[in-house]
């Protein structure tokens, strides 16, 4: 199968799941024998362009008419399969639907968050959750200034969820929510329920997995308020003063909160803020965690942390709302805090350092559900299956859709496998 992503790479200064994500499909399926091309922007781009350049950068995110012609251009010429469309702000906008539309090649997209109903994509505000916005003009959004706090910053943002809402229902085949929890919330927003699939984020797997008890509780991600940061240190600070739980507490990220981190974590021995950390090293920790805590404040769509933690045996704490009560089966492979309480989150954190025999077997039991749900041939099986809907869906089902490239016998064994065992 061709397949071409489309993905406007977030800025690398801060870790991104859906950049990490996006490689990782298409390692998978050039893997397995499909031929997968990018066509992608750069965030990072923006630094370098003139004064003039930047001021035009809000004007391109509802419509980047350079973009269509570029994009239809090279459709026209390569002719792929299918296009996947991830993530297109902020340059290069919704006019990869009508690149696709005027190639006439069916296009299908990642839904990595909320932004086809709430303009900064997070259906939170003020760290409580938020829903002015659905099912209606983004003006409450705009009169927030709910992206980066700026009603400026949110005015391109709410003007493109506006225009292009339809274009993005009519000129998508296949939307993928990556968790049963996002795909009802959109449901109930309005978007086709018939074009709206549930495809689990995969993880690779880690090659090593905990063989000990653990030396570290680990928070590894984005060091912001939607990541439940603030409510984390409460909790932290709440543990301390009752004696600790035995380990210290291991921050990794970058983000808006950095600064709040280091000086909170500096002078502790209970505690280590450790920046922002390579892949390898994200590996490294997650194996000798006792747990991996995952608090967010706002219903993630996803969380991709946690299902790292399980493919490598490691049980995780996590807000018991969004996408991770589907992730963690509480009190089986990791626990559930009430979401915002840190007495809550403290209590988890408790309980799961308390108990080693009990810990690893929840351990044993993440890595199974990883197995069953989450792995790179369920996540293979998923994608093509994906593909050829679409495929199907843009022929009238009159044409049979590309032949799915079994790549080599071990590429067999897994798709097998998928179809076997894949319940995730």
């Amino acid at each position: 199968m061709h397949i071409l992503v489309v993905h406007n790479r977030y800025s690398s200064a801060q870790p991104s799941g859906e950049n990490k994500v996006v490689d990782q499909e298409v390692e998978l399926l050039r893997a397995a024998g499909h031929r997968v091309e990018v066509f992608e922007r750069r965030s990072d781009e923006i630094a370098a362009r003139s004064l003039p350049g930047k001021a035009a950068v809000p004007l391109l995110v509802p419509w980047n008419p350079a973009v269509r012609r570029e994009l239809a251009a090279r459709l026209r010429t390569e002719r792929p399969d299918v296009v996947h469309i991830h993530n297109v702000f902020p340059l290069l906008s919704p006019a990869v639907l009508a690149a696709c539309a005027d190639a006439d090649v069916p296009a299908v997209a990642t839904l990595h968050n909320y932004t086809q109903i709430c303009p900064p994509g997070t259906l939170q505000r003020d760290g409580r959750p938020c829903s002015e916005c659905v099912g209606t003009a983004p003006l409450p959004a705009v009169r927030h200034g709910c992206y980066r706090n700026s009603r400026l910053a949110t005015v391109p943002l709410a003007v493109s969820l506006s225009v292009n809402r339809r274009r993005w229902w009519s000129g998508v085949e296949r939307f993928f929510c990556i968790s049963a929890a996002q795909r009802d919330v959109l449901v109930r927003a309005g978007m086709p329920p018939e074009r709206l699939a549930v495809k689990h984020n995969f993880v690779p797997e880690p090659g090593t997995c905990r063989t000990a008890d653990g030396e570290h509780v680990l928070f590894l991600g984005r060091l912001a308020q939607a990541k439940g940061v603030p409510l984390l240190m409460a909790a932290w600070d709440e543990i301390a003063a009752g004696g600790g739980v035995g380990v210290p507490l291991v921050i990794a990220g970058a983000g808006p909160l950095e600064r709040e981190v280091a000086a909170w974590a500096a002078g502790r021995g209970d505690v280590r803020y450790v920046g922002l950390y390579d892949t390898a090293e994200c590996q490294k920790a997650i194996t000798r965690s006792v747990a991996v805590v995952a608090p967010s404040t706002w219903l993630e769509a996803f969380g991709l942390v946690v299902v790292e933690a399980m493919a490598a045996g490691v049980p995780a704490v996590a807000a018991g709302h969004g996408a991770f009560v589907e992730l963690v089966e509480d009190g089986t492979t990791g626990l559930l805090h009430q979401p915002g309480d840190a007495a809550s989150l403290a209590s988890c954190l408790r309980r799961i350092t308390a108990e080693p025999d009990r810990n690893r077997e929840m351990g044993r039991a993440a890595r199974s559900r990883y197995e069953q749900g989450f792995s790179p041939a369920v996540g293979l099986e998923r994608l093509v299956e994906g593909y050829r809907t679409a495929i199907a869906g843009r022929s009238g089902g009159g044409e049979s859709p590309p032949p799915v490239s079994n790549g080599n016998a071990g590429s067999r064994r897994d798709t097998r496998a998928s179809r076997d065992g894949g319940t995730g």
